[in-house]
């Protein structure tokens, strides 16, 4: 049984809720990723920030990214998969939420992000076309 930290990209990291969008986009950009987890003071994951987000929530509303808190760009539901949850699992969670990147917890700890890259490098062709399916669905 392959599970989700066998799937993941280690070495997650997160931005802070009262950091800014600014933060966030030079985090991606440094590290080489698209989307970052929000975490809040307590460490716990209150959502997901992505390239795109910043785009359309900061750039194009017109606000100033070094003013406009990371916090505020969080989802309602932070949507997480347990580091030891099977394969299917990870592919249920992402299909159902409509996420691209998952971030994978250990108990409440950030430890890894299941990408769709991720997904296709590790499972079955059929499994990733699926997801990808599923995902471009409107």
């Amino acid at each position: 049984m392959t599970t989700a930290r066998e799937i993941m990209s280690g070495g997650a990291e997160c931005v802070r809720t009262d950091q800014t969008a600014a933060d966030a986009a030079r985090m991606m950009a440094d590290l080489g990723v698209g989307a970052l987890p929000i975490c809040g003071r307590d460490d716990k994951i209150k959502g997901v920030v992505t390239d795109r987000d910043l785009v359309v929530k900061v750039l194009a509303a017109g606000r100033s990214p070094e003013e406009f808190p990371a916090g505020s760009l969080n989802q309602a539901e932070a949507v997480t998969i347990g580091a030891d949850d099977d394969a299917e699992e990870v592919l249920a969670t992402m299909t159902r939420h409509r996420v691209r990147r998952l971030p994978v917890i250990d108990g409440t700890r950030l430890v890894g992000m299941i990408a769709v890259a991720d997904v296709a490098r590790t499972l079955p062709h059929a499994k990733t076309g699926d997801l990808v399916e599923a995902l471009s669905a409107d």
